[in-house]
């Protein structure tokens, strides 16, 4: 994804002289190529992040385009002030870009994990939030957030993750994708943790299970209208998210079953504390109740 990411910003900063990248100091051997081609327009500000953030801002107040980059954990934390004030509170064209997804630094801890990330930020007025899936929609989603004229979170994972989609599609900010069809189930999900959402339902796809799977890569706005048809044509949904429950795409979603006012059988799977332990992304995430093994038995105890 952050290969996916820093190939798109290198052809859009080449196209558009408006556009800057910004980095506090993480990522700074990642942008060495970027640095090399194009030294008046990037910019590393050290181990600052409030400050890039706010520097971001009053660049986009004089008509640049930004790209404000590094950990997500760091930017949505510690610069969630300066994000407020400064970038949505002024409805800023800043784009904010937090790397490293859910508990994909698995082996650094809670300290670097973006696990409340979407919770903290999903509440601030004019914010759009886009969390793809995969290097392909990671491409299509830093080409959309350019071309939007506003505050964007762009989150992504590192550079292990695999491709979802075998051929061309259209992105649209705010419009969930299908991947799967079906009628049983619908499984929703966000983020590189789809990934793991495909294998299992593929599989139970192979037992003649009907398992509907959907991409919502954009939180905020969220497609209200792809849940509700999933609402009126399955007769179960569950959110999988590599995020604590609360606040994420499981907050989201049960929103708009709310007030859509059907009833549906319903469930969140994510966190429901700060991530523990310490290894492999899959071995954080089996630890933490969503490796692959734990969202096919929540599937299964569902259709039961």
């Amino acid at each position: 994804m952050r290969s996916a990411y820093l190939e798109t910003l290198h052809d859009l900063v080449e196209k558009d002289k408006r556009v800057y990248a910004l980095i506090s100091d993480n990522g700074a051997i990642v942008y060495d190529k970027f640095r090399a081609d194009f030294p008046k327009q990037y910019l590393n500000l050290g181990i600052s992040e409030a400050n890039m953030i706010g520097m971001a801002a009053g660049m986009a107040s004089c008509g640049k385009i930004p790209f404000a980059y590094t950990i997500g954990a760091f930017l949505a934390y510690r610069a969630f002030e300066f994000i407020r004030n400064d970038v949505c509170l002024q409805n800023q064209n800043v784009k904010i870009v937090g790397t490293g997804a859910g508990e994909v630094y698995s082996v650094l801890g809670p300290t670097h994990h973006s696990t409340e990330d979407l919770g903290g930020l999903r509440n601030l007025p004019n914010l759009t939030i886009i969390n793809p899936a995969s290097p392909m929609e990671v491409k299509k989603a830093t080409q959309a957030a350019y071309e939007y004229i506003g505050p964007v979170y762009l989150r992504l994972g590192t550079n292990r993750e695999a491709e979802i989609y075998k051929e061309d599609y259209d992105f649209e900010i705010g419009k969930g994708i299908t991947l799967r069809e079906g009628n049983d189930l619908t499984v929703i999900s966000t983020g590189n943790i789809c990934n793991d959402v495909l294998a299992i339902t593929d599989e139970l796809t192979a037992e003649n299970y009907s398992i509907r799977v959907l991409n919502i890569h954009t939180l905020k706005p969220l497609d209200e209208k792809i849940v509700q048809k999933a609402i009126d044509e399955t007769k179960a949904i569950l959110t999988v998210e590599d995020h604590n429950i609360i606040g994420g795409l499981g907050s989201a979603v049960s929103e708009v079953i709310a007030e859509y006012g059907r009833g549906i059988k319903f469930r969140r799977l994510g966190l429901h504390s700060f991530s523990k332990g310490y290894g492999t992304h899959e071995e954080v995430k089996i630890a933490n109740g969503i490796g692959r093994t734990q969202i096919k038995e929540t599937i299964l105890q569902m259709m039961e």
